[in-house]
């Protein structure tokens, strides 16, 4: 017997977390030039980093010897003034992940329970498994959350409920209303997390500030990332909301050094520069309805999303993926996520959103013409 079969059963059965494919690895499979692939599979901000941020990243490469700043004091100080919350009521993680992990190493244990919706945030099934308990997957609602039925999934065992709003990968929209009503019915026994990763994409007038919601709700934990809207996906920085004791306990099972300082001057300096988290908002809402009515004219269907990708019905899902890759366009098939008629794309340039819409055109063709024909007698067509 070796050391990998006396690992715990839950941590073997596991299945990994499928990140979207890079370009290289394309390039390496097939051959292709890495400057004629377009990638659209990883939700990332087709802009790239904020200037601002950039710079100040920059700045920190000459002290590369020394650790970085272990409690992020600049990067809370900047976060704790925009939010007007206490520097104790926040968490620095190595992108918003690794909040999540800290949640689930901090709540759950062997014996406990987690509710999460079918079609939600792989990492959540995942953070579950991880530490022992038992994910109790509630069947979506219009490829969303069911927030009445996750309620109610609530065991006396349960010990967090995951929310992602807009939810990854479907792209679907709670109003806030909804969400403020199930945290007062939700036992204070119950971490509640509450995945703002998309929220930036929102149009102002469905924005929330839900850390309003943080005094009259301590078992609410958010969590934000600085790799969508802000362009920092490289560096993997996010962070937590919530109350004081909620983050003390994460503090306690997070990693030492968890950001390192190039994400932390990065994502501060990114937040003060709103100009180009406005170009940001406005290139997604312009790419979205680009690639809503190209889906669209080619008779695909799509799934509404606030998010900055949107969930595509194109059948086949995993050959017209193999087709696109062929033709250097990188998209995400989401069959892990039971989706396995749908592929998700993120909303790119105009550029990238043409080029998908193209290669899709012309997969959708080819496979259209290689359909079998009725025999127009009756008789079936030859096979």
């Amino acid at each position: 017997m070796s050391c990998c079969d006396l690992a715990p059963r839950y941590v073997r059965a596991i299945a990994p977390y499928q990140p979207g494919k890079p370009i290289s690895e394309l390039a390496r499979e097939l051959g292709l030039d890495e400057v004629g692939i377009v990638k659209l599979a990883s939700n990332e901000n087709p802009l790239g980093p904020s200037p601002r941020a950039l710079h100040a990243a920059q700045a920190t490469i000459a002290g590369m010897a020394l650790y970085p700043d272990g409690a992020g004091f600049a990067l809370k100080a900047k976060l704790s003034a925009k939010l007007d919350v206490d520097p104790a009521q926040l968490v620095l993680g190595n992108g918003s992940n690794d909040v999540l992990d800290m949640a689930a190493r901090a709540f759950l244990a062997p014996g406990t329970s987690a509710v999460f919706s079918q079609h939600a945030f792989a990492v959540y099934p995942i953070a579950t498994q991880t530490v022992g308990a038992q994910g109790i997957v509630v069947p979506a609602r219009a490829w969303g959350h069911d927030l009445a039925a996750m309620r109610v999934a609530i065991r006396d065992d349960t010990r967090v409920l995951w929310i992602a709003n807009p939810n990854n990968p479907t792209g679907t929209f709670l109003p806030w209303v909804e969400i403020e009503a199930l945290l007062e019915r939700v036992p204070p026994s119950v971490l509640v997390v509450l995945d703002e990763a998309y929220g930036e994409y929102l149009p102002p007038a469905e924005r929330c500030d839900t850390t309003r919601w943080l005094a009259r709700f301590p078992n609410l934990l958010i969590t934000r990332t600085f790799s969508k809207a802000y362009g920092l996906a490289g560096l993997r920085v996010g962070y937590g909301v919530g109350h004081a004791d909620v983050i003390d306990l994460l503090n306690r099972v997070r990693q030492p050094f968890n950001v390192n300082a190039p994400a932390l001057a990065a994502a501060a300096a990114a937040l003060d520069d709103r100009e180009f988290l406005e170009r940001s908002y406005a290139l997604n809402a312009a790419g979205m309805a680009q690639l809503v009515a190209g889906l669209a004219e080619l008779k695909v269907e799509t799934v509404p999303s606030k998010g900055n990708f949107l969930l595509a019905r194109v059948g086949d899902a995993a050959r017209i993926n193999a087709e696109l890759l062929k033709r250097g366009v990188i998209v995400r098939p989401v069959a892990n996520y039971g989706l396995h008629e749908f592929l998700r794309v993120s909303v790119g340039l105009a550029g990238q959103n043409a080029r998908f819409l193209e290669a899709l055109s012309v997969v959708l063709a080819a496979l259209a013409a290689s359909e079998p024909r009725p025999d127009p007698g009756g008789r079936k067509a030859c096979l």
